[in-house]
């Protein structure tokens, strides 16, 4: 029988070229001349940092630009709150990897409301499709395609 598995990942390298295109930005930006900014790597989190709260919205705006550039989704991202220690203004950025057993349960009851005939099945962070016909797990492509998700969805492991 046809399946595929419904992920959401991000490609932490296309993350770190993110964060690296965004400091050689800074560098250039005439706005940042003498400003202590930066953008750092950690683990799978990306920390930014400048010396006023309306900097970080530009650098931001800067980060999100160079991720489209490297074709990520910005909805897979967690902005966090604006942490203000001293005279330094932080704030983090995650990513979210995998889906969320909630999510997932509202991507199920979605696809079997479809009356597509397919078997969907949760099995830890990703939602495995079975079906008869290829044709069937085409239209559930199209279908998650065509709705507004919370976050990226990928398709992958195709099996005829």
């Amino acid at each position: 029988m046809p399946s595929f598995d419904i992920v959401s990942e991000v490609e932490m390298n296309e993350v770190r070229n993110a964060v690296e295109n965004s400091n050689r930005e800074l560098e250039t930006r005439f706005d940042f001349r003498g400003v202590e900014a930066r953008f750092e790597l950690n683990q799978d989190k990306v920390k930014i940092s400048a010396d006023a709260d309306f900097q970080l919205q530009q650098m931001l705006d800067i980060f999100q630009a160079k991720m489209v550039q490297r074709k990520l989704d910005v909805r897979s991202m967690d902005v966090a709150d604006v942490v203000h220690t001293g005279k330094r203004y932080s704030q983090e950025i995650s990513f979210k990897q995998g889906l969320e057993s909630l999510y997932a349960k509202k991507l199920v009851k979605q696809i079997k409301d479809s009356k597509i005939k397919v078997q969907a099945a949760i099995q830890g962070d990703q939602v495995r499709i079975t079906g008869k016909k290829r044709d069937d797990l085409q239209d559930v492509m199209a279908l998650l395609r065509g709705s507004e998700q919370e976050q990226p969805l990928q398709f992958n492991n195709f099996r005829d």
